[in-house]
């Protein structure tokens, strides 16, 4: 299976997974044309090539044979139904409460935190954006609170790609210095799932990309 795209993109989302799963993916690296190096890649999103696979013009991609798919949650979800064992859903309720969880954090809780994360990357942390931001991830935070409060992982009582998916979600708000201490559950479980072996691997790599 091949992987287009970069580690400092959401392709970390199912490069982690991959780690987890044990698996080999192709990553073939494709760059954002804002970053450095674009100028003399192979394939930016950009490139003909690559919009002949992804119209959007955006990583990640995943080709698995002649499927070719995009979306980095939709990617982990079907590497994980395809890999099995524990991080797959294990019947048809958890593949429900897998997409369940997939949709909300991308559409209650990503473009709030990914506009934090801009802000304090930019220098911008007095931007009346991110106390507008976080004001409005208050109730899904509190959402999730609860939830974990009571389950510990998103779903099924265990680790699985439903927590990968949501905490590479909620990284984006760790930008953040005290918006997630008010949630500690949430808080507690970003930082377990941060410290798994297979993510650690995936963040020094990221780390190690040329921004």
């Amino acid at each position: 299976m091949k992987l287009y795209g970069s580690y400092r993109s959401r392709a970390t989302r199912n490069l982690w997974l991959a780690g987890e799963l044990g698996i080999s993916l192709e990553l073939v690296p494709v760059l954002q044309p804002y970053r450095s190096g674009a100028a003399t890649a192979a394939l930016t999103t950009q490139s003909p090539a690559f919009l002949a696979l992804s119209p959007a013009g955006a990583v990640p991609v995943l080709q698995d044979g002649d499927l070719i798919l995009s979306e980095s949650l939709a990617i982990n979800l079907h590497l994980a139904r395809k890999a099995g064992g524990p991080l797959a859903p294990q019947n048809a309720a958890e593949d429900a409460l897998m997409q369940q969880w997939a949709l909300y954090g991308v559409t209650a809780i990503e473009p709030h935190a990914v506009e934090i994360m801009y802000a304090f990357n930019e220098g911008r942390s007095a931007d009346p954006v991110v106390a507008d931001s976080a004001a409005r991830l208050q109730r899904p935070l509190a959402a999730l609170q609860t939830h974990l409060a009571k389950a510990g992982h998103m779903v099924g009582g265990r680790f699985t790609v439903a927590d990968i998916n949501m905490a590479e979600i909620i990284r984006y708000a760790q930008s953040h210095p005290s918006l997630l201490a008010g949630f500690p559950a949430v808080e507690g479980w970003l930082k377990a799932a941060q410290s798994r072996p297979a993510f650690q691997t995936m963040w020094t790599a990221r780390l190690a990309e040329p921004a």
